[in-house]
């Protein structure tokens, strides 16, 4: 009826509204009323709800995501409103222009690194001058001292960079590091053919870049060999992490996807390539590698910094098309083939872009039959402790798996390199990985490389869109990973922390900053690694002796028969070091059961009957009387306090008592430690064997009474070490094992799978 009456009489709609009288809209059982009603103001019912659903979902993404998910909804809402404008160049309308205004305008050399600086030179940065062939360019920031001033290296302030008129002055940040890329365009306008990109905090080891990285590519100093390359089998994998190539499966990289971290099996096999277009190559730091700050956070339970190792003994490894890999601005060496790939993103968070530009550049480099290979330990990083907040990383963590998805499946119908560089980065930000910021930032940044005389490279038919080749049996290349100590030997520390976990991370806070000193007396060259594998884990360092010196395993030559005299040299090499545990290769420590040990105190075998006894020469003549006169001598030339010491420890025995320990293991607290070295300059020249010399160290050091017992519950036994004894002889309850015989890698196995009774996590080094 009501229907019937609003439809004869046509009015417009607001005034039919505003007619009908306000008791019809309070009956509840006036159903054909309401339909009326419904129908004729559908439309504004309609955005009532998408205004409610809207304000909904803006509260929800606010309330329960990060800023980097609420900033990735913002720019692709404003992107699809604004619709993006594509660069247009003339690029031969662009002339070369030579530097005439810096001070170093006749300056050219072929090989630069590059930098960023906000504070004074660092020790590290000193060191990088040094470098033979390679000249330093700093580059500043607002953040940056006034006076910066280094010897040998070249120093751009924003003053100076704002008088070279490159184009990308118009878009960078004044307080960002990104301002590297006028670094780089300084660099090629001046000579520059290979460019490495590096950190102020990374000491290159050995201080010669080109010992790790292929500094030359072509020409008789090029090093003309395969590399071997992860296999392209699998085409459904599409970034691997290269830090398991290098021993460390628990560790990964910045810029890895947090959904591919929990991938730690090691290659069943490589393959190989030809090497000469490894045009980007990837550098692996020790000491603090580049990770993300999940990482960092989630293994640290201190402040202690981070010293991670990588097998520097691994061979370099290149990435096949279809395959990618974090490239990051610390440690990278480019070749000129790849210069223009050296542009770091602006509209990214900080430590974003080098990731981004990483993956942006290794997409390009297929389009020039270029690769990228990740190298062996080149430098070292020092671990500030000073860690970024994770919203500098908010791009890596939200869009890079989906980046790499993206760049794996994009496809260009350039004709030319640098458009088709433009077109990536245009396609880039239209899907929101980026903005038209580093749009305009990408144009200036190519017309930038043609002004400086950059010329670029020519394109290549992409490898990725053929037929993948069948890789037979003989194309097969092994190599198994060494693995390696990490921080907490987190390979099981995704899920929950086990407590085999906890209990080495006790031990690592316990031992983390004693020195282990072992002497090897048997091969080294076969047992020196696995020794730094098993206590490493444990101890702040592992300092291998031997008579017979090994640069290449950092053995150090000493004579066992004196080896106290070689032992002030390591303390004053870890002068902030608790204490020295020494140790010899036929002596196992279970250090699982030295927690409970007074670490301020003496630690020796004193308890053991079989270790320290008393002797009683024969003979004026004999070797002991040699030794007793020698001791004799030294306590006379003794401070009283160590003399008196002594003589309060020996009154029991006569003059003609030599006391003896066999001294295979014992401990050194910082406190006693100019005590040790004290006693140690006394003895001089004499020819004082460490047997003698150690026990009457102890005794003047200190009174037996104050001794830590920890060693008296040894496992000890006189009688030669064979393989077969040692096994009858081995408890993992007993603080430590003697002796033990290990000759090879079979027989360190063995011991390890003894040793895993107490330390479980121990079978993940066999």
């Amino acid at each position: 009826m009501l229907v019937q009456d609003r439809v004869a009489p046509p009015k417009p709609p607001k005034s039919r509204i505003r007619e009908l009288p306000s008791h019809r809209f309070s009956e509840p059982k006036n159903l054909d009323f309401f339909s009326s009603w419904v129908s004729d103001n559908v439309y504004r019912i309609v955005i009532l709800i998408l205004v409610i659903v809207t304000v909904a979902a803006f509260f929800f993404l606010y309330k329960t995501t990060d800023t980097a998910s609420l900033l990735c909804f913002q720019s692709q809402s404003t992107q699809s409103i604004q619709s993006l404008t594509r660069p247009q160049i003339n690029w031969n309308s662009i002339q070369i222009v030579s530097d005439k205004s810096s001070p170093y305008a006749s300056f050219r050399t072929e090989k630069w690194v590059v930098v960023s600086v906000t504070k004074y030179p660092t020790e590290e940065l000193k060191g990088l001058v040094k470098i033979k062939g390679w000249q330093v360019l700093a580059i500043g920031n607002s953040l940056t001292p006034k006076d910066w001033d280094l010897k040998g290296a070249i120093f751009l302030s924003l003053d100076a960079q704002a008088q070279l008129n490159y184009r990308i002055l118009d878009h960078l940040p004044y307080d960002s590091f990104v301002r590297k890329s006028v670094g780089y365009l300084f660099a090629i306008q001046h000579g520059a053919k290979k460019i490495y990109d590096a950190d102020d905090r990374g000491e290159v080891i050995d201080g010669d870049l080109g010992k790790h990285f292929d500094v030359e590519l072509v020409g008789e100093d090029a090093r003309q060999e395969p590399i071997l390359q992860y296999s392209h089998e699998n085409p459904n994998r599409t970034v691997v992490n290269p830090y398991i190539h290098f021993g460390q499966r628990s560790v990964w990289p910045r810029g890895l996807p947090l959904e591919n971290v929990g991938e730690i099996n090691h290659e069943e096999y490589y393959t190989e390539v030809f090497g000469g277009k490894q045009f980007i190559q990837q550098g692996i730091s020790n000491g603090l590698p580049d990770v993300d700050s999940v990482y960092y956070f989630t293994r640290k339970t201190t402040f202690e910094p981070f010293d991670i190792r990588f097998d520097g003994d691994s061979p370099k490894v290149a990435l096949p098309q279809g395959m990618m890999v974090p490239v990051n601005s610390f440690n990278t060496l480019y070749h000129s083939s790849a210069f223009w790939g050296l542009m770091l993103p602006v509209s990214v968070s900080s430590m974003a872009s080098d990731v981004i530009r990483g993956y942006w550049g290794q997409r390009l480099l297929w389009e020039l039959g270029g690769y990228v290979a990740v190298y062996p330990p080149t430098v070292h990083r020092y671990d500030r402790v000073e860690a970024y907040p994770f919203s500098d990383e908010k791009d890596l963590h939200v869009n890079v798996g989906r980046l790499i998805k993206f760049l794996l499946a994009w496809r260009s119908d350039k004709h030319r390199f640098f458009e088709t560089i433009l077109d990536l980065s245009f396609v880039m930000a239209e899907q929101g990985f980026w903005t038209e910021l580093d749009v305009k930032f990408t144009a200036a940044w190519l017309q930038d490389l043609l002004m400086v005389g950059y010329q670029q490279p020519r394109l290549m038919s992409l490898e990725l869109d053929r037929p993948r080749a069948t890789i037979g049996h003989g194309d097969r290349k092994e190599f198994v990973p060494r693995k390696l100590p990490s921080v907490h030997l987190g390979v099981e520390e995704i899920g929950t922390v086990s407590s085999e976990i906890g209990n080495l991370i006790r031990w690592r806070k316990n031992f983390g900053n004693v020195v282990l000193v072992m002497f090897c007396n048997g091969p080294v060259e076969r047992t020196a690694l696995e020794w730094r594998l098993l206590y490493g884990r444990v101890f702040k360092t592992v300092v291998i002796l031997s008579s017979r010196k090994d640069s290449d395993l950092y053995v150090q030559e000493a004579k066992l028969d004196h080896i106290y005299k070689r032992l002030p040299k390591i303390f004053d090499r870890y002068s902030s070091a608790d204490g020295f545990l020494f140790v010899e290769d036929d002596t196992v420590l279970n250090y699982w059961n030295l927690l409970q040990a007074d670490k301020t105190k003496l630690w020796t075998t004193d308890k053991v009957k079989e270790s320290w006894t008393t002797v009683k020469p024969s003979g004026n003549a004999d070797w002991y009387s040699v030794q007793v006169e020698i001791v004799k001598k030294i306590v006379g030339t003794m401070p009283v306090h160590f003399q008196v010491n002594y003589k309060e420890a020996t009154k029991k025995n006569d003059d003609t008592t030599l006391t003896m320990c066999s001294s295979e293991v014992f401990y050194v607290p910082k406190r006693f430690v100019s005590d040790f070295t004290d006693l140690v300059n006394l003895v001089g020249d004499m020819d004082l064997h460490y047997k003698v010399a150690v026990p009457m160290f102890f005794l003047s050091m200190d009174s037996p009474q104050n001794f830590d017992p920890v060693l008296g519950s040894m496992v000890y036994k006189s009688e030669p070490a064979s393989l077969n004894t040692s096994l009858s002889l081995y408890s993992a309850e007993a603080p430590a094992v003697h002796p033990w015989s290990i000759s090879s890698e079979q027989d360190f196995i063995k011991l390890v799978r003894e040793m895993a009774v107490g330390d479980p996590l121990l079978m993940e080094l066999v």
